[in-house]
């Protein structure tokens, strides 16, 4: 193999130890979330500084790679690959912890229940989120591409809950503080599957060389 491919297979590996941590944040938030579990929260909420110095890491590691040794064709698509989902990995991990104040929020004020459909959505997203990862571990184009049906699912519920929260709030204002927590967190989990769609994007990117990003109907 040459020095090249070492590098590449180095990058790669720290790419899939960021997967972990931050699948394991959004699965954390959204637990913090339906147990109104304070150290889960805080934890993930403390984890992001761990995420961020990973990011930054990865992308001076690629960065190095580029400079030291030019690479061209497959090499440079695999190393742009990285650093787009790494990015995506980062900005994933920061919901995770907006996720997980809103939760904080959420039990503080303690009052009424979710009226809001965010089971459903949590459960979609999670989905979303694990099939991108697998199908960059896997190198599956057809789980990747089952990834981008499944974003306008998503769309669709938090547009629903938009509408649900203006309804609830027309009904009973004094719930208005709850009841916006709980559309922030529609709002975060959202970005999540646009996040993860992109992730699949650039699987299908790093496998085939094919820029899907803005041209799915």
């Amino acid at each position: 193999m040459h020095l090249i491919g070492f590098e590449l297979d180095r990058l790669e590996k720290h790419l899939l130890t960021l997967t972990a941590v931050v699948e394991e944040s959004v699965q954390l938030a959204i637990k913090a979330l339906e147990d109104c579990n304070y150290a889960l929260a805080k934890k993930v909420v403390d984890n992001d500084a761990q995420v961020n110095r990973m990011e930054v890491e990865l992308e001076e590691e690629c960065l190095k790679v580029l400079a030291l040794h030019q690479p061209v064709a497959n090499d440079l698509r695999i190393i742009v690959a990285i650093l787009k989902i790494n990015n995506d990995l980062e900005r994933i991990a920061d919901q995770a912890a907006n996720i997980s104040e809103r939760a904080i929020a959420i039990c503080e004020i303690g009052n009424g229940k979710n009226r809001l459909n965010i089971d459903e959505m949590a459960k979609k997203v999670l989905d979303m989120l694990e099939k991108s990862l697998d199908s960059l571990v896997n190198a599956d184009l057809e789980t990747a591409r089952a990834v981008l049906d499944l974003d306008d699912e998503v769309d669709t519920i938090h547009s629903q809950n938009y509408q649900a929260f203006k309804s609830h709030v027309r009904q009973d204002p004094e719930s208005v503080d709850q009841l916006l927590n709980y559309l922030t967190v529609s709002r975060h989990l959202e970005r999540i599957a646009d996040l993860a769609t992109n992730i699949a994007e650039d699987v299908i990117y790093l496998n085939e060389g094919e820029i899907i990003r803005h041209t799915i109907a």
